[in-house]
């Protein structure tokens, strides 16, 4: 199975979809492991991921962390509208956005709402504050709808390949 070429994109065999899947699901799996688990050596399996990593296909290798061991254990989903559409207004929000650590994610979405951002903080108290001192700054925002997380049933970082 390959994927269909896109601008620079390479075409992939199954083992590169292989090795894809694996860091997946383990990114500090060793050459040396996953060499093993695809029946090559060493070499062109460094090569393969150097190919990866180059090409765009592997962005980036992170540790997922316990947001709950870490006091950050309230997700929240937040739907923002912007007051005014322009280039400059939506540029000036992504900018503030982006400087928000408890801000994880944000999204530019169609439909009702502007921007769709993932927030993570220790509690509801911490949301309040958030709210009315970062949040409540960023210029031109029109409405906020917040959605609180009580439970996650599903988390996967892995793109379906």
């Amino acid at each position: 199975m390959s994927l269909p070429e896109n601008n620079s994109a390479l075409p992939l065999d199954e083992i590169d979809l292989r090795l894809l899947r694996m860091l997946q699901a383990n990114s500090s799996l060793t050459t040396k492991q996953l060499a093993a688990k695809v029946n090559l050596s060493t070499t062109p399996v460094f090569e393969r991921i150097k190919k990866l990593e180059k090409t765009g296909y592997i962005k980036n290798y992170v540790a997922v962390l316990d947001a709950e061991k870490l006091q950050k254990g309230l997700t929240v989903f937040c739907n923002i509208t912007l007051k005014e559409h322009t280039r400059i207004i939506g540029n000036q929000f992504v900018k503030d956005i982006v400087s928000l650590e408890e801000v994880v994610e944000c999204y530019n979405i169609s439909g009702d709402y502007d921007f769709l951002l993932k927030i993570l903080v220790k509690d509801m108290k911490e949301y309040q504050n958030f709210v009315l001192n970062h949040l409540g700054s960023v210029k031109n925002i029109g409405s906020a709808q917040s959605t609180f997380v009580m439970g996650e049933i599903k988390n996967s970082y892995a793109v379906p390949i």
